[in-house]
């Protein structure tokens, strides 16, 4: 059975990532977990310098998900370089950076900068947090940004280049294809949605920055259906994000037209999940008789809509 695909030329051994954000470096999970059996490992957002991120309180569950607003904390790219690559280049498995900038210049540099590194395999373009000053949604809510973006870190850079792309606009198809139209080999689609929780009591947000990204399986029909969207509006392949858990919410993706998908806040429940869903879809592969999962990509079939009726 073939569990391998490729996203504009970045080689996964499996469909199945642990998303940015909520996996921190990887290295967190040596001694934990092989992740020599994961598909691939997209690191926390890397700005040029070191950040110290947004206020606390930072995390709020709500029914079937998580608001968060980490605001991207994070070591630097210098310092990821230089003290993290060379533990994750020890295990076999894909490692995306996750670049952040609050400038076209800075997504630039920073992408370059990895561009000299050994041991990456792509880049994944941050241009869709929420939960931050400047930058983030700015360039996410605007096609006109995004393509300026996107373009800039594809002259900086021979890696493959993957904008994240944000739920929290009217048509992800227009920035789908803005995207694809600047350079990028491929889409992670989507990040969270946008929110708020009340403190009812103090009539103050929950959150210490504010508003804060929706995540966890509250979203997942929200994401598939944009990833769904953004996969027939391109020909770049397309990574499903957004409240799996299980197999069959990787599964939905994929029959959706993504040629692999990320976890993310299901690994805070079971840091397992994803072996369990990477079983999972091997297991559905041999019950229907596939032999490669590149097979299933794509494969969603609408019912004929029903005539109207006459009077």
């Amino acid at each position: 059975m073939n569990l391998a695909v490729e996203i504009g030329g970045l080689r996964l051994k499996n469909p199945v990532l642990a998303a940015s954000g909520t996996f921190g470096y990887g290295v967190e999970y040596e001694g934990i977990l092989d992740l020599s059996k994961l598909g691939g490992i997209v690191s926390k957002g890397l700005y040029l310098e070191p950040r110290d991120g947004a206020p606390p309180p930072r995390i709020v569950e709500t029914p079937s998900g998580l608001l968060n607003a980490i605001g991207l904390q994070g070591v630097g790219v210098r310092t990821f370089v230089r003290d993290v690559l060379p533990r994750l280049r020890a295990h076999d498995t894909a490692v995306v950076v996750n670049v952040c900038g609050e400038t076209v210049d800075e997504y630039a540099e920073v992408s370059q900068v990895l561009d000299q590194a050994e041991g990456v395999q792509a880049l994944e373009i941050n241009i869709s947090c929420p939960n931050v000053r400047r930058g983030g949604m700015a360039f996410g809510g605007d096609p006109r940004l995004t393509h300026e973006v996107v373009c800039a870190v594809r002259k900086a850079t021979r890696l493959p280049v993957i904008p994240k792309l944000s739920p929290n606009v009217g048509d992800i198809t227009v920035f789908a294809r803005a995207a694809e139209e600047a350079g990028a080999d491929g889409l992670s689609c989507v990040n969270t949605l946008l929110g708020l929780v009340i403190d009812v009591e103090a009539r103050r947000p929950r959150l210490g920055f504010g508003t804060g990204g929706l995540s966890g399986p509250a979203i997942r029909p929200v994401a598939v259906r944009m990833a769904w969207q953004a996969a027939r509006a391109v020909g770049i392949p397309v990574i499903g994000i957004g409240g799996i858990s299980c197999a069959s919410d990787a599964l939905e993706f994929l029959i959706a037209g993504c040629r692999a998908v990320q976890i993310g806040t299901a690994n805070f429940v079971d840091p397992g999940v994803h072996e369990k869903v990477l079983a999972g879809i091997a297991d559905y592969l041999a019950r229907h008789g596939l032999d490669d999962v590149n097979d299933l990509v794509g494969t969603l079939e609408f019912p004929v809509a029903s005539p109207p009726p006459t009077s």
